[in-house]
């Protein structure tokens, strides 16, 4: 591989108000490649909740860059990931996404393992007539170097060479408790998986969770839905709050000098991002039934914060969607110019059956490529796939907007959790900000310079090949 000049990539120059993007950032498979090589394997990156293995002997599949992972519960109850390949000639060992297994047998030459990933069987050893050196080595599957746990939260990394989960998640953290703490007993997946794929770079769905500025432009068949459920006196189950009668009750904020707010966008380190726009507390959110119990527990500023939309993305590939319902994304590169997404509805343990009804209804109503929103932004992403080939005019221009408000001061909704923020932003429903991206591609480029200075060194330290050796003593 080439050394590519990755900081070419990104014209960031804070102090003369530019912030641009090089668009082959999204359609290079160079830089593709050093994302999944400098970001994907050398970095956290999310496994799934802690609630899809609940039992001993549970196990799910997974992937950590281009590497099959799988977890497992030990029957301690102890939870560990390793490579999904049997260390005798690296057949996958599990294929399902999702069981329950004390014992895993290889299917190529019945290599079995236990639910903690050491070897139980080695087919036909006692005739193998194996060296001693073989028996020195362990056999147990290849545990991940880390894997860490945060309010169930799974995180793994191939390297051991990464800062601790807490330090790495950060003050986003708060807005992972946020979730967690909707329910005592935490979140938990409503049964049901959506996977889909769509043509183009990763990063796309990266952005597009976190821009606010595309909902009215994207999504104008989903608003006139709810116009007209409105026109009609609409009484469903779903009561979304972005328009209509749960939307007007959302938006009635109290004249405390703020009122002119609407949402805003807050970055911190290490990629993390969120945005959000305020909701009073109202019926047309599922967590209505608990309000007053959040109140108590939390009091009232966390509490409101439960009850405003939210997307939360964890750099690189989780996003966390609380809008007209609760929605976990996985995003899984496969190529430069093609993504994978893994969605679920996400949810409060223990809610009324009412509200877990309109939580779903109102999931199924907005997400998924069977929803009102997904298939506009998968069309968009292709849409910008295709024209990030384009040679002529190199530069986007989409990072710009807010660029004349954010900072890291100036956000009393985020100071009133006590969060401290790398940059914030708030302003009108139709503020747009762009600037909340600018995190993304600054963690972006330190993880590929620093994986490529890693490289380097690593090169240096190696001895000459005989042959140079050879050639430097004729001279």
């Amino acid at each position: 591989m080439s050394k590519k000049d990755i900081a070419s990539l990104v014209d960031d120059r804070p102090e003369d108000g530019v912030f641009r993007l090089h668009r082959s950032v999204f359609s290079d498979p160079e830089i593709f490649e050093m994302e999944m090589k400098y970001i994907f394997e050398r970095n956290w990156v999310f496994l799934g909740l802690d609630s899809q293995v609940p039992h001993p002997h549970d196990y799910m599949t997974t992937t950590v860059g281009r590497h099959p992972v799988v977890v497992m519960r030990d029957g301690e109850g102890n939870l560990n990931a390793f490579i999904n390949s049997c260390p005798h000639k690296g057949a996958r060992l599990c294929h399902l996404a999702q069981g329950n297994r004390k014992i895993h047998v290889c299917q190529y030459h019945s290599w079995s393992f236990d639910s903690a990933g050491r070897i139980r069987g080695l087919k036909f050893k006692d005739d193998g007539q194996y060296s001693p050196a073989f028996d020195n080595d362990s056999h147990d599957l290849a545990a991940l170097p880390r894997f860490e746990v945060y309010r169930g939260f799974m995180f793994g990394a191939l390297s051991a060479d990464v800062l601790p989960l807490s330090e790495y998640l950060g003050e986003a953290r708060t807005f992972i408790d946020i979730a967690v703490d909707t329910s005592p007993q935490g979140l938990e997946l409503v049964p049901g998986v959506v996977g889909f794929t769509f043509e183009g770079n990763w990063k796309l769905q990266l952005e597009n969770c976190s821009d606010q500025y595309h909902f009215t432009s994207t999504h104008p068949s989903y608003l006139k839905v709810l116009d007209r459920r409105a026109e009609k006196g609409w009484e469903g189950t779903v009561r979304a709050n972005v328009r209509g009668r749960g939307g007007r009750k959302a938006m009635q904020f109290p004249a405390d000098g703020l009122e002119h707010i609407a949402g805003g966008s807050t970055s911190f380190e290490h990629g993390h991002n969120l945005n959000w726009n305020r909701r009073t507390v109202n019926d047309s959110h599922p967590l209505f039934e608990r309000a007053e119990e959040l109140k108590e527990r939390f009091g009232e500023a966390r509490r409101d914060w439960m009850f405003n939309t939210r997307n939360l993305t964890l750099f690189p590939n989780v996003q966390v969607a609380e809008n007209a319902s609760s929605q976990l994304r996985i995003i899984r590169p496969i190529s430069v110019d093609r993504t994978e997404m893994l969605t679920y509805c996400i949810a409060p343990v223990g809610e009324s059956a009412a509200a877990r009804a309109q939580r779903i209804r109102q999931y199924e109503d907005f997400f998924n490529p069977s929803g009102l929103a997904t298939p506009d932004d998968t069309i968009n992403y292709e849409d910008c796939q295709d024209g990030h080939l384009n040679p002529v005019s190199p530069w986007l221009q989409g990072h710009a907007r807010g660029m004349m408000l954010a900072g890291p001061d100036g956000d009393p909704f985020i100071d009133r959790l006590g969060v401290k923020a790398l940059s914030s932003v708030i302003g009108g429903v139709e503020l747009g900000d762009e600037t909340i991206f600018h995190t993304y591609y600054r963690s972006w480029r330190a993880l590929l310079q620093a994986g490529q200075r890693a490289d380097e060194a690593a090169a240096r330290s190696q001895p000459a090949p005989a042959s140079a050796r050879l050639v430097e003593t004729v001279r």
